[in-house]
C-alpha cells in the first residue's frame, strides 16, 4: 500500500470518527423524539437522575457572567431528590455539570479539545442567557461533589461550586 493511500485511509477514518462524535453543544437537553426508548438512569458516584414525583425540595441557583453560581455551596441529605432550578442572569450561555472533581476536570479537558461537543446527560443542564433550566437529581451517595460551568473558559475563571451530601443519619440541611 502506498503512503498516500494510507494517509487517505487514516484521514477517512478520522473524519468518520468525527462525524459520529456528537456536536452542537448548544443543542443540549433537547426533547427526545416521540417514541424514543428511555434508558434506565445511570448510577454515578454523585447520585442518579431523579423523578419529579420524588422531589423533596427545590434549590434555586443563579448563574452570572462574573463566573459565579449563587449559592456556590449547597447541602442536601443522602437519599434526597432535589429539583435544581437554574436561572441564568447573564448575557452568555452557562451550564451546570454535576460530578466529582476528577470527572469535572476530565470533562473540562474534553471540552477544550472538542468545544462543539454535544452532550445530553441528566447531570448536565445548559441555560441560555436570561433563561431558566432545571435538573432533578437524587443524591444517594454521601460525600462532597462539585458542579461547574464548562462552557468556554468559565471553569478556569472560577465558575464552580460544591454539593455537600450529608449522610442520611444526620439531620437538617440548608441551601
Amino acid at each position: 500500500m502506498k503512503k498516500t493511500q494510507l494517509k487517505s485511509i487514516v484521514a477517512g477514518l478520522a473524519l468518520a470518527a468525527l462525524a459520529s462524535a456528537p456536536f452542537a453543544h448548544e443543542a443540549h437537553n433537547k426533547p427526545k423524539p416521540k417514541g424514543a426508548a428511555e434508558l434506565a438512569p445511570e448510577q454515578k458516584p454523585w447520585g442518579i437522575a431523579g423523578k419529579s414525583s420524588a422531589v423533596k425540595r427545590t434549590i434555586d441557583i443563579a448563574m452570572a457572567d462574573d463566573m459565579s453560581f449563587t449559592p456556590s455551596v449547597i447541602e442536601v441529605r443522602e437519599g434526597d431528590t432535589v429539583h435544581l432550578r437554574l436561572k441564568n442572569r447573564g448575557k452568555e450561555l452557562h451550564e451546570l455539570v454535576l460530578g466529582t472533581t476528577a470527572e469535572i476536570e476530565a470533562h473540562a479537558a474534553m471540552m477544550k479539545k472538542f468545544p462543539d461537543m454535544e452532550h445530553d446527560d441528566p447531570w448536565m443542564v445548559h441555560v441560555p442567557a436570561g433563561k431558566t433550566g432545571s435538573m432533578v437529581w437524587t443524591f444517594n451517595r454521601a460525600g462532597d461533589f462539585d458542579f461547574a460551568c464548562l462552557v468556554k473558559d468559565h471553569y478556569e475563571l472560577g465558575m464552580a461550586g460544591r454539593v455537600r451530601v450529608l449522610p442520611a443519619a444526620m439531620g437538617g440541611h440548608k441551601s
